[in-house]
C-alpha cells in the first residue's frame, strides 16, 4: 500500500490565519458576554416585574378598576318648601338629564345629537360650555349638558344610542315651584354651579353638574335642603357598556349601591294665600314692594318684590334673549325691594322725629303750631303740601303736615333723630339674613361733616323722610310692628321649623325680641292714636281713598321724592307705566285697631301719592286677611270695625 493512499495518510493540521489567536478562547469570551446580557436582562425584567407588582401593584390595579368600575352619584330628593299649613312652595318631580362624557364627547357624537334633538343655538352653546368645563376636571366622569328634558328628547336619545357614544339619560328628581312666580324673590330659584364655586363646593361632596341654590330661601339654606348623595357602583366593558356577570361584580368593593339621603324640610312663616292677596294687591303697578308681618312676633306673613321672575324658567331654562330682557329690565326684577333696595321713606318716617321731640319733652301735643304752607329757612324755602293753619301733634300726622315737623326737626336736632331710629332699627339690617338685607341709612351730623359741610337743611329734610335719609320696606314693617305692639322691636322670622322627609321636627324657632324700645307707653299710644286719624277721620290722609268698612286698622301714609333730573321738555321717560321721576308712594298701618295682629307695609315704587295708591293696596290685604285667611286659621269670625275707645281718645286729643 502507498504510504501517500489508503490509512497511511497523514493526518492534516489546520493553523490559524497569520495573526490569530486560539478559536476557543474567544467564543468563551463571547458567551460570557451573552450571559451577563441575559442575566442583566433577567434581573431588569424581574426588578421591573417588581416594581410594578409590589411597589405600583395597587395603584395600577385600582386604576385598572378604574378603568373597568365606574362611579355615579345617586342625586338626593331635595327638602320641599312649605308654608305655614303646608302647601308646597318649592317640590321635585321626575325629569330626564342628559348627560356626556367629556373624553368620548367627539365631534362626530356632537353633531349627531344637535341633528337628532334639534337643539337651538343657546342649548348648542350651553353644551359645548359644559362639556368644555366638564374636560377640565375630568375627562370620564360624566357631566350634566341638558336638564329637565322632554320625554321625547329622552327616548330619541336613547334609542340612538350605539351612535351616541358616552351619551347617557337619566330619570332624576328636579325641582319645581308649583305656583309659579309666587315669592319667587323669598324662594329662589337654582342652577348649575361655575368653575370657581366648584372649587370650594366640590371638597364638600358636591358634583360639578349639580344644581345649587342660587337665591333667596334656596341658597341661604342649601345646606338643610340639599340632602346627602348615594353612590351606584358598575363594570363596565371596553366599549362602556355596562356588564352584570359574576366576575364583574367581585371587582366591586364594598356595597354596589348606597342609598342618598334625602334633606329637610322647610316649614315657613309665610301663609301662601296671603301671599296671593298681597301679590293682587299691587298687581296693576309696575314696580312695588310689600311685607306683612304679624304684630306680636315678628313673623313674616307674606313678602313681595316686583316686577318678579319666573323660578321654574330661572331653574336650568332661561335662553340668552330672555336673561338680556331681564337685565335690561330698569326696574330691576333680580333685586328684592323689600330688602336689597333701601329708598327714603317719606312721612312713614315722621314717627321718628315725634317720637324724639315727645321723649325729649319739647312738644306738647295739645300745643298747635301754625302751618302757612311754607317753611323759610335762610333764603330756602320748604313747602307744605298744603297751608294746614294751627294743628296739634295728632292733626299734623293725620293731615302730614311737613311743617309741623320741619319745625320739631329745628328743636329736636339731626342727631337725637337718628338715635330714635336707630332704636327703631333704621340704619342696620333687620337679622333676616336673606337676599342681601342692606341696612339703609341714618344720617347724622358727623355723616355730613365727613363729605361736606353739614347744613341745617339736612335736618329738615330728615324729619319728613327725605334727603339722605333710606330704610328698606322690611325695616319699616318691623319699626310699625314695634310701634303697634307696646314698643317690641323683633327679628324678622321667615322659616318656623326645619322637619324630615317623614314629618318629624328637627329644629323650631321661636320669635327672637331684638330689644325694647327707649319709650313710653303713652307716647306710643299718642302716635296709634294719630294714625288712626290718619284712615279713619276726615280729612286723614288715606281716609278718601283706603277707609275699610270690613276691618278698622290705622296707618300712615307717604309721598317720597325722588332725586333726579327730568327731560327737557318736561317730558318723563316711561317704562311700561313706570316713571323714574315720580314719587315713590308708602302706606305702613297695623290692624285691628284695639288689638294688632298684623302689620303691613306697601311701596309703590314712582307711584306717585301714597294716601291715592299705596294705601288702598294695603287695605285689599288688610282686608283680605280678615276675610279669608283669618278665619281659615283660626275658625272666628271675620272682624268688623266698630267705634273704639280708640277713636274717642283721638277725637279728645285733637281737641
Amino acid at each position: 500500500m502507498s504510504e501517500r493512499g489508503g490509512y497511511g495518510k497523514e493526518p492534516v493540521l489546520i493553523r490559524n490565519a497569520p495573526g490569530e489567536g486560539p478559536a476557543l478562547p474567544e467564543l468563551h469570551r463571547r458567551l460570557r458576554w451573552v450571559a451577563l446580557i441575559l442575566v442583566g436582562s433577567f434581573l431588569f425584567l424581574a426588578g421591573r416585574l417588581w416594581q410594578l407588582q409590589v411597589v405600583r401593584g395597587e395603584a395600577y390595579y385600582e386604576q385598572t378598576l378604574s378603568n373597568v368600575v365606574h362611579e355615579r352619584f345617586l342625586p338626593s330628593i331635595r327638602g320641599k318648601i312649605l308654608d305655614r299649613r303646608g302647601e308646597s312652595l318649592a317640590d321635585n318631580r321626575p325629569a330626564f338629564n342628559i348627560y356626556a362624557t367629556p373624553g368620548r364627547f367627539t365631534p362626530e357624537v356632537a353633531a349627531r345629537l344637535v341633528r337628532l334633538l334639534g337643539l337651538s343655538e343657546d342649548e348648542v352653546a350651553t353644551m359645548e360650555a359644559r362639556i368644555e368645563a366638564g374636560r377640565e376636571r375630568s375627562r370620564r366622569k360624566p357631566v350634566l349638558i341638558f336638564e329637565d328634558q322632554s320625554r321625547e328628547r329622552a327616548a330619541l336619545v336613547k334609542q340612538a344610542g350605539f351612535q351616541l357614544d358616552g351619551i347617557e339619560v337619566h330619570n332624576e328628581p328636579y325641582r319645581t315651584y308649583p305656583h309659579g312666580d309666587l315669592a319667587a324673590h323669598l324662594i329662589g330659584y337654582m342652577n348649575q354651579m361655575n368653575a370657581d364655586e366648584y372649587a370650594t363646593l366640590g371638597p364638600e361632596g358636591y358634583e360639578p353638574s349639580e344644581l345649587i341654590g342660587r337665591y333667596g330661601l334656596e341658597r341661604a339654606w342649601e345646606n338643610y335642603l340639599r340632602g346627602k348623595k348615594g353612590i351606584e357602583r358598575f363594570a363596565v366593558n371596553a366599549r362602556g357598556q355596562r356588564i352584570t356577570n359574576q366576575e364583574a361584580a367581585e371587582l366591586i368593593e364594598g356595597p354596589a349601591v348606597i342609598e342618598p339621603v334625602a334633606g329637610h324640610n322647610l316649614v315657613l312663616t309665610i301663609d301662601a294665600e296671603l301671599q296671593r292677596i298681597a301679590e293682587r294687591a299691587v298687581r296693576r303697578h309696575p314696580a312695588a314692594a310689600v311685607a306683612v308681618v304679624e304684630a306680636e312676633t315678628g313673623r313674616i306673613r307674606a313678602l313681595v318684590s316686583k316686577p318678579s321672575f319666573e323660578p321654574n324658567t330661572m331653574t336650568g331654562h332661561l335662553t340668552r334673549q330672555e336673561e338680556a330682557l331681564l337685565n335690561q329690565d330698569p326696574r330691576k326684577p333680580f333685586i328684592d325691594k323689600t330688602l336689597r333696595q333701601h329708598y327714603p321713606p317719606g312721612s312713614t318716617y315722621k314717627m321718628v322725629t315725634a317720637l324724639a321731640a315727645l321723649e325729649d319733652g319739647l312738644v306738647s301735643p295739645a300745643e298747635p303750631l301754625v302751618c302757612p304752607g311754607s317753611h323759610k329757612l335762610g333764603r330756602q324755602v320748604f313747602r307744605c303740601t298744603s297751608s294746614h293753619g294751627p294743628v296739634n301733634l295728632l292733626e299734623a300726622i293725620q293731615h302730614s303736615c311737613n311743617v309741623y315737623f320741619w319745625k320739631l326737626a329745628e328743636l329736636v336736632g339731626i342727631d337725637r333723630m337718628a338715635e330714635v331710629a336707630l332704636d327703631l332699627g333704621f340704619g342696620a339690617p333687620t337679622g333676616l339674613g336673606l337676599n342681601g338685607d342692606v341696612p339703609g341709612r341714618v344720617p347724622t351730623r358727623a355723616w355730613y361733616e365727613e363729605r361736606t359741610s353739614f347744613k341745617i337743611g339736612y335736618t329738615i329734610n330728615a324729619a319728613t323722610g327725605q334727603g339722605d335719609v333710606e330704610v328698606t320696606v322690611l325695616q319699616l314693617a318691623m319699626a310699625y310692628a314695634a310701634l303697634s305692639n307696646g314698643g317690641r322691636l323683633f327679628v324678622p322670622q321667615v322659616v318656623e321649623r326645619v322637619e324630615t322627609a317623614g314629618g318629624e321636627t328637627v329644629i323650631a324657632y321661636e320669635p327672637k325680641l331684638r330689644r325694647r324700645l327707649s319709650v313710653t307707653p303713652e307716647h306710643l299710644a299718642l302716635l296709634k292714636q294719630g294714625m288712626w286719624m290718619v284712615v279713619n277721620q276726615l280729612g286723614g290722609t288715606a281716609y278718601e281713598h283706603a277707609r275699610s268698612e270690613v276691618v278698622e286698622y290705622a296707618g300712615k301714609t307717604g309721598t317720597a321724592e325722588v332725586r333726579g333730573r327730568r327731560r327737557r321738555g318736561g317730558e318723563e321717560p316711561e317704562y311700561r307705566g313706570w316713571h323714574p321721576y315720580r314719587s315713590h308712594a308708602w302706606f305702613a298701618g297695623y290692624a285691628p285697631v284695639d288689638a294688632p295682629e298684623i302689620v303691613v307695609v306697601v311701596l309703590i315704587e314712582h307711584g306717585g301719592h301714597g294716601g291715592k295708591v299705596a294705601a288702598p293696596a294695603a287695605r285689599q290685604i288688610l282686608e283680605g286677611y280678615f276675610e279669608q285667611v283669618r278665619p281659615a286659621m283660626t275658625g272666628a269670625a271675620p272682624a268688623s270695625a266698630p267705634a273704639s275707645a280708640v277713636e274717642a281718645d283721638a277725637e279728645k286729643g285733637a281737641q
